[in-house]
């Protein structure tokens, strides 16, 4: 196994071509189906590793089989830890706290690999090269490698979506307790958020401003920045909601 401590030197990480995506999807559908399946192989890549909620997911023991770190991830993190932006450097220094927490934690498999593509300098071609070849899952935030994995035809768990998936379902007529914190952008508006970073849309919650109110749900809308809920504020006559 490699030591976190003896990642080498950084290596540059640039812009990610349609072709060589092609090109990886035209290699995907030759392979096998067992090969497809992925088994229960994951790379992690840089941004997973810096937000650091992998590690919070690995405690609930909702992931199985081997975590696989590349030496040239390894690297990529380095670089941000030694860089001179202060931002980079904290980032870079947040990504190895995390491996050494998921390090310690009881029945995850952490393993550090020499495996390296040579075929491309780019970190993200390399993880899917990579993913390709071992049969594995990709673990990422990245939205562009997100995209680029699926035309690859390689497994993709986007932290990110599994964060907007677990956010609870909320129905019109809903009850729910809301700190308004500013106008929204029609008039009479007011805007607040849930623990989970929820918008919601207050009409007529201008009046409502710096104070928690129980709102009622009118209406849900899911949109590529995430999940956004209407309300309206609730009435004393109105009875109490489950969640108010």
């Amino acid at each position: 196994m490699l030591s976190i401590a003896l990642a080498g030197l950084a290596t540059g990480a640039g812009a990610v071509g349609l072709e060589m995506a092609v090109a990886l999807h035209r290699a995907a559908e030759g392979s096998g189906p067992s090969e497809r399946r992925h088994g229960a192989l994951k790379l992690i890549d840089t941004s997973a590793i810096i937000d650091g909620r992998i590690a919070d997911i690995a405690r609930t023991g909702f992931l199985d089989g081997a975590l696989l770190v590349p030496r040239f991830v390894l690297r990529e993190l380095q670089r941000l830890a030694d860089g001179a932006d202060p931002l980079k450097r904290n980032r870079g220094k947040r990504g190895f706290e995390i491996l050494q927490t998921l390090q310690g934690l009881p029945g995850i498999s952490l393993q550090f690999i020499d495996d390296d593509v040579a075929e491309t300098r780019e970190v993200d071609l390399k993880l899917l090269e990579l993913a390709r070849r071992r049969g594995a899952g990709v673990v990422t935030t990245d939205y562009n490698l997100n995209r680029l994995a699926e035309l690859s035809g390689i497994m993709v768990l986007n932290v990110n979506d599994l964060a907007r998936a677990l956010k609870p379902v909320v129905l019109p007529g809903e009850v729910l307790r809301v700190q308004v914190v500013r106008e929204g952008r029609e008039p009479g508006q007011g805007v607040g958020f849930l623990e989970d970073g929820t918008m919601v849309v207050v009409d007529q919650g201008r009046r409502l401003m710096g104070q928690e109110a129980a709102v009622v749900v009118t209406s849900a809308l899911q949109t590529s920045a995430g999940r956004m809920i209407f309300a309206r504020a609730k009435a004393e006559s109105e009875g109490d909601g489950p969640n108010a």
